[in-house]
């Protein structure tokens, strides 16, 4: 017959008999591991995202590495009659969203260069008049075809998570389950996350949502924490075929951006901008900023977002203003 294996209780109690001492710190010492801290990996440099749509050609293969990768459920093309594009926005289970901007038909609504149209392009405009007189373009009415040069346009914008400098996902979150990495990424924890839907009103940017079909929790681009820790580059910078999006230490980035639009202003190309490079957008700029063709509410982007915590101090006086005043009331209507 096999023999008995004594339970923890007894075999504890023997070796506290035969050395107390040692056993009962082996005993605290198992009490206190739960509350062992491990050490903050060490600092990298700031990494982010440098996205210039001036080269973007809307073939959303960012898209699909995002998700392949990080293995997101594909979403449902849906037919919006407004727009090519299937995709629609940023959400929970989609990480990276290619929006379509197509501005058909701005040129001939806007020779006066009103407010909202499409910028003036001199040396594409110069290259049609040339190709349109000489033939190699046909001289075609307007409306029945769109040759490659063409005045009319789409706009093409690979959004995707910002990472604030001061992220106000992270300064509303009240679990603490969003974080900054060590490469100075905004990361969520979804262990921690308890779908509140804080950190999703307080995203100027509409950035980060809720998995309504799924866990309920906060999602968004993680800038592929896994492979940045692999020395890697996220998925969606490796897969795109024109360089449109490009991945490194946000200080090269900026420069390189700032070089880009200065190239494209040299070429006549004058309504090239950059959004979020300067650190005038949410008291310090964005780790993931964009070379823009228009102005940032053509890309649904908010030109000066509103950082909430500024809002904190403020509405905490006035909170403190209002108890006073009601309790002086109080105090008198009681008294009387």
């Amino acid at each position: 017959m096999a023999a008995v294996e004594p339970n923890t209780q007894q075999s504890w109690g023997s070796r506290l008999s035969e050395a107390p001492l040692q056993t009962g710190l082996e005993l605290i010492a198992g009490a206190i591991k739960p509350l062992h801290k491990e050490p903050a990996p060490p600092p990298q440099p700031a990494m982010g995202f440098f996205t210039d749509t001036s080269i973007c050609i809307g073939c959303k293969a960012c898209e699909v590495a995002c998700k392949q990768w990080n293995q997101l459920p594909a979403t449902n093309p849906t037919w919006s009659g407004t727009s090519y594009d299937n995709t629609g926005q940023l959400g929970g289970t989609t990480w990276r969203h290619v929006q379509f901007i197509e501005q058909i038909g701005l040129r001939q609504a806007d020779t006066t260069a009103a407010k909202g149209a499409r910028p003036a392009l001199p040396l594409l405009d110069t290259r049609v008049a040339q190709a349109m007189s000489n033939g190699t373009i046909p001289q075609m009415p307007p409306g029945t075809t769109l040759p490659f040069f063409n005045s009319d346009r789409w706009l093409m914008h690979s959004d995707v998570c910002k990472h604030c400098a001061n992220a106000p996902c992270q300064e509303a979150c009240p679990t603490g389950a969003i974080i900054r990495t060590e490469f100075d990424t905004v990361y969520v924890q979804q262990d921690i996350c308890n779908g509140c839907g804080y950190c999703i009103v307080n995203c100027p940017f509409g950035v980060i949502a809720r998995d309504e079909q799924g866990d309920h929790q906060a999602h968004k681009c993680t800038l592929c924490y896994d492979r940045l820790k692999d020395g890697m580059e996220p998925a969606c910078a490796k897969a795109c075929p024109t360089k449109s999006i490009q991945f490194g230490p946000v200080a090269e980035l900026k420069e390189r951006a700032r070089a880009r639009v200065g190239e494209l202003h040299e070429h006549g190309v004058s309504e090239a901008q950059l959004y979020g490079v300067d650190d005038n957008i949410l008291d310090g700029g964005l780790n993931s900023f964009f070379l823009l063709l228009d102005r940032p509410e053509v890309y649904n982007l908010p030109e000066n977002p509103i950082r909430p915590m500024n809002n904190v101090a403020p509405a905490s006086l006035w909170t403190i203003v209002a108890a006073t005043i009601i309790g002086l009331m109080g105090i008198l209507f009681f008294r009387e």
